[in-house]
């Protein structure tokens, strides 16, 4: 079992920055890979940004590519999202998610998710 935990969530004016942060803890040793997801009212959950947990490898979503930056801290088996130059489009529920295999696309543990508010 791995357990995720977010945090860094809030309000935010357009323009301005957000550092959200996810916290893993359990068998830590089984995860390939962490993402975000973030999930707007009435609509579906997206993907946001991946990062493997060895190497480091990033892929984000076309709409956050050049504004958000994932990176992870393996000693402290911590996820961060850098959200810079937010829009209110950005307004969601962002959840972290943890991967285990990696010939598998399927997030095997999720967090409970952290509110992030961009106003206009």
């Amino acid at each position: 079992q791995v357990q995720l935990v977010e945090s860094g969530g809030g309000l935010v004016q357009a323009g301005g920055s957000l550092r959200l942060s996810c916290a893993a803890s359990g068998r830590t040793f089984s995860i390939y890979a962490m993402g975000w997801f973030r999930q707007a009212p009435g609509k579906e959950r997206e993907f946001v940004a991946a990062i493997t947990w060895s190497g480091g490898s990033t892929n984000y979503a076309d709409s956050v590519k050049g504004r958000f930056t994932i990176s992870r801290d393996n000693a402290k088996n911590t996820m961060y999202l850098q959200m810079n130059s937010l829009k209110p489009e950005d307004t969601a529920v962002y959840y972290c998610a943890a991967r285990l295999q990696r010939l598998v696309l399927r997030y095997d543990y999720w967090g409970q998710g952290t509110q992030v508010t961009v106003s206009s």
